[in-house]
């Protein structure tokens, strides 16, 4: 299966895409109204806008350094998982989306990194809960938020990825326990971004790391590369690597260079039929 990340709703309806996925709230904060024709997607605490509006939503470390696009190693400001208000507004969006289609797509869902958030809110709310280790009460803070979200969903549910398919490495760094929301997720996607594709060794063995990550449990497989200005030969070599262990190749923003490639692969595809002997 094939399809496209898009902000323009109508690139939803072109017929070399099998599924696409439209961004409703994104991590600058930009919020658009959900759409019928694709999976409504939307980042959860990722949002630059809502934290430049109001920095006490921002996550922080036991130094009290807010997590923030504007520090090293942040590419987007970070909401702390357990601020109550937002996550409202969240499971509101939700409601939204799914109102228009069955279908969602969570993205940036769970703490920012390692070490967050140690708020006072969060703080409390660890030494009041049933854990002795923070690690697994900040995974049981995300495993909550997607409960949530499941219980609304009628249709697929799909949930991005940070590109780690080490075991553990996702609980410890951002509480996403893949474990436990396979039972609740359909589809991982795993973005697999790089702005040329000259060498796809990486991609191989990151998109076999998350095959052998999920082959016990039921959920698939989806991979995203990155479209934008990317020479289409390179996109087509690194999209054959990747629809040989995925379930679904995705690709971001920038349609009309996935269609190039949907449609090279697909051709490809067609010259290698056999029929039979001529």
């Amino acid at each position: 299966m094939y399809g496209v990340v898009t902000r323009n709703a109508e690139e939803l309806e072109w017929s070399a895409v099998d599924t696409g996925f439209y961004e409703v709230k994104d991590v600058t904060g930009r919020a658009a109204a959900p759409v019928a024709t694709g999976v409504n997607m939307v980042s959860a605490f990722g949002d630059n806008a809502a934290v430049g509006d109001d920095p006490s939503l921002a996550a922080v470390d036991a130094e009290g350094r807010p997590a923030t696009r504007e520090r090293p190693y942040f590419d987007w400001s970070s909401v702390c998982p357990t601020h109550d208000r937002y996550r409202e507004g969240l499971l509101e969006i939700v409601d939204d989306c799914v109102e228009a289609t069955p279908h969602l797509r969570l993205d940036d869902v769970g703490f920012p990194r390692d070490g967050y958030c140690r708020c006072d809110r969060c703080d409390e709310r660890f030494a009041a809960s049933e854990f002795d280790d923070r690690t697994d009460w900040r995974a049981s803070v995300v495993t909550d938020f997607v409960t949530a979200v499941r219980e609304r969903v009628p249709g697929d549910l799909y949930l991005t990825l940070y590109p780690d398919p080490y075991p553990d490495h996702l609980r410890a760094r951002s509480g996403v326990d893949v474990d436990a929301l396979a039972p609740m997720v359909d589809e991982f996607v795993v973005p697999l971004y790089d702005t040329a594709y000259g060498t796809t060794y990486w991609l191989e063995t990151i998109t076999k790391g998350f095959v052998s990550r999920l082959e016990r449990v039921e959920s698939r497989l989806g991979i995203e590369l990155y479209a934008v200005d990317v020479d289409v030969d390179a996109l087509v070599a690194a999209t054959e690597v990747a629809e040989a262990y995925a379930d679904g190749v995705y690709f971001g923003y920038d349609a009309s260079n996935a269609v190039a490639a949907i449609r090279r692969r697909r051709a490809d595809q067609q010259e290698g039929v056999s029929h039979g002997e001529s």
